[in-house]
């Protein structure tokens, strides 16, 4: 048997989440206003820090703004650089509506408290979403070390022109300060 070749049988995707981030994705919850939903992603990261991840968070939305999934950057804890927080509440968001394509259960949002990474930011036409809503800047992710990639400069327009609208500096501040503790307190940069 190869070295890659566990023995742990493959589990649904919230089977990988740990309890705290289970239990932010249990119910039915709606969302008013981009900074409600901005905020629960600011949530998930916080908690996410004092639990050895990364300081990102993120939440998807469904139509009428109902939450289809929250996460928090899992990279670390998880030994898996795929499970930056985009692209987990993506996951999330489509196991629980059994599909691909979040566009089919109508327009999509997803809230994320930094602007996405050349991994995310591919990600999203293919996800399905509709809209993309973040906090802080890619400037401020690349101010405390991390790497985002090769982002072409003009990625909001990339993504308007496929039919996603951009809203940037949702809680901003907030955003900012989430990266700031983490390097603070001498967070792994990956």
């Amino acid at each position: 048997m190869s070295a890659c070749a566990g023995d742990k049988p493959l589990a649904s995707l919230s089977g990988l989440l740990p309890d705290w981030l289970a239990a932010l994705n249990r119910g039915r919850r709606h969302f008013d206003s981009d900074a409600a939903a901005m905020q629960l992603a600011v949530l998930a990261a916080e908690r996410n820090i004092v639990e050895g991840g990364g300081p990102f968070g993120a939440v998807v939305l469904g139509p009428d703004g109902q939450l289809l999934a929250v996460a928090a950057n899992r990279v670390l804890p998880a030994r898996c650089s795929l499970w930056h927080a985009e692209m987990l509440a993506m996951a999330l968001a489509q196991e629980r509506i059994g599909s691909h394509d979040l566009g089919s259960v109508g327009p999509c949002s997803l809230y994320t408290t930094c602007a996405p990474c050349a991994m995310c930011f591919g990600a999203i036409p293919f996800a399905g979403l509709h809209r993309l809503v973040c906090a802080a800047a890619t400037e401020d992710a690349e101010a405390v070390g991390f790497d985002e990639g090769a982002k072409p400069d003009n990625w909001v327009s990339a993504l308007e022109t496929r039919g996603i609208a951009v809203t940037l500096g949702v809680l901003a501040e907030q955003g900012r300060a989430l990266l700031q503790s983490y390097q603070r307190a001498a967070g792994a940069i990956y």
